[in-house]
């Protein structure tokens, strides 16, 4: 019996049914409190790491599934594209303030970032691993990897960074009275990646391509800079 149990919670369908039960959870009890704060990934998270500890599972037996969820990250990112293709006349008309935009919000993240942890005496491998946190994850474990930067704090940065952005963005949006749908999801998109653009989608159509857009540019522009550091 016990290599039984070993077996299932070594195989890979463990990992990726533990994942999709546990995001499942989390949509449905964000759905009934209609609240940022229970953000799907967050519950999800919590709710696995739960599991993990409880029934004391390996993190690596896990991760032979999660590590096949992982592969679909970056097709999943590109196909955010079609939101953006469903918007090239806003694209069009708005390439400048775009590009402007996207250049600012990621000088912004990156050098807060350098001048913080500058600040508090982090060592490179660390500063490096924190500096891409903006920009969604495949772009940011190649831009911290290439400097020396540890991957799994760069995730880790990554995925906190993503999940704030998304439960403090509509309420920064109220905040600062940001009317414009295109502002308010090239913003969105420049800090918080993918996660992000989740929220932005729920804002609206507009505001969900433009966050999407944002993270491509984002990403091209960050891997830029990175080259001047």
């Amino acid at each position: 019996m016990r290599d039984l149990t070993t077996a299932i919670f070594s195989s890979p369908f463990f990992g990726i049914t533990l994942s999709i039960v546990t995001f499942f959870i989390g949509v449905k009890i964000q759905a009934k409190c209609k609240t940022p704060i229970c953000n799907p990934l967050l519950i999800a998270i919590v709710l696995s790491i739960g599991v993990l500890l409880l029934l004391d599972i390996p993190y690596e037996s896990y991760n032979e599934g999660g590590y096949i969820i992982n592969l679909f990250l970056a097709p999943a990112t590109a196909c955010l594209a079609v939101s953006i293709y469903s918007r090239l006349g806003i694209l069009k008309q708005y390439w400048f303030p775009i590009l402007l935009g996207c250049a600012a919000g990621s000088a912004a993240s990156m050098g807060s970032i350098y001048l913080m942890c500058r600040l508090f005496g982090l060592d490179e491998a660390l500063t490096y691993s924190l500096i891409p946190k903006s920009v969604t994850t495949p772009i940011a474990v190649s831009v911290a990897s290439a400097h020396g930067g540890m991957a799994p704090v760069t995730i880790v940065a990554v995925l906190i960074t993503g999940i704030l952005g998304s439960i403090l963005a509509p309420v920064l949006i109220k905040v600062f009275r940001i009317k414009d749908p295109v502002a308010a999801g090239l913003g969105i998109g420049a800090c918080s990646h993918a996660v992000g653009t989740s929220k932005a989608l729920e804002l609206g159509e507009i505001q969900g391509a433009m966050s999407g857009l944002a993270i491509g540019v984002c990403g091209i522009i960050t891997v830029l800079f990175s080259l001047l550091l």
